[in-house]
């Protein structure tokens, strides 16, 4: 197949995302927080904060690693100090952590989300915006969620620079309505002819 580029405004940005196969039936044009460079993640940053900040947010949580990069932005320019991460990878300090399963479409078989115990103090009780790079399947925020729920956070809105397709919506259902986004980017299915097609249901 044809290696392509797709574009899409981010907020006010404009982008030229890559294209990359996952398998035969499917691919997805990759954001890499950590590649797109300080300027584009403080402007998006800014951008999320602005639309986060009516929620009257009292910490950003968010999902590693992808993730980190945004929060950090937004929790800056929504002039707080503190920000909450829930990991995927164990590390020496997560090994008592509060856990939920979580299945994502870019990393293969079920993993879990990880909340130090440690931390659990900075959002209980608390009004918590949910951000991060992409929503797809919508696992990672529901599982984000049901953590963030189970321990006593009041999760008051989901933020992220796109969305992708609109499997997340039956996912997360009623949710869903949480959810704001700088830009949204389909999937992409095989055309037959050496290329991609747009699939905005995926």
């Amino acid at each position: 197949m044809t290696q392509r580029t797709y574009h899409v405004n981010v907020g006010s940005q404009a982008v030229d995302l890559p294209v990359v196969a996952l398998g035969d039936d499917l691919a997805l044009a990759l954001l890499i927080t950590v590649d797109m460079g300080v300027k584009f993640m403080e402007t998006a940053g800014r951008e999320l904060a602005d639309i986060l900040r009516p929620f009257n947010v009292d910490i950003v949580a968010t999902v590693a690693t992808m993730g980190i990069p945004v929060v950090m932005e937004v929790t800056r320019h929504l002039g707080l100090d503190q920000f909450a991460v829930l990991h995927k990878t164990p590390k020496i300090h997560l090994s008592d952590a509060v856990s939920e399963p979580v299945r994502s479409i870019t990393t293969k078989g079920e993993q879990k989300l990880l909340f130090d115990r440690a931390r659990i103090d900075t959002v209980v009780g608390r009004r918590v915006a949910i951000v991060d790079d992409v929503i797809s399947t919508g696992a990672s925020t529901g599982a984000s969620l049901r953590l963030l729920r189970r321990i006593g956070a009041e999760v008051v809105a989901i933020g992220t620079l796109v969305t992708e397709a609109e499997v997340w919506k039956d996912a997360l259902g009623e949710d869903a309505q949480l959810v704001h986004a700088l830009g949204a980017i389909p999937v992409f299915r095989p055309d037959g002819h050496g290329d991609f097609r747009e699939d905005w249901v995926g």
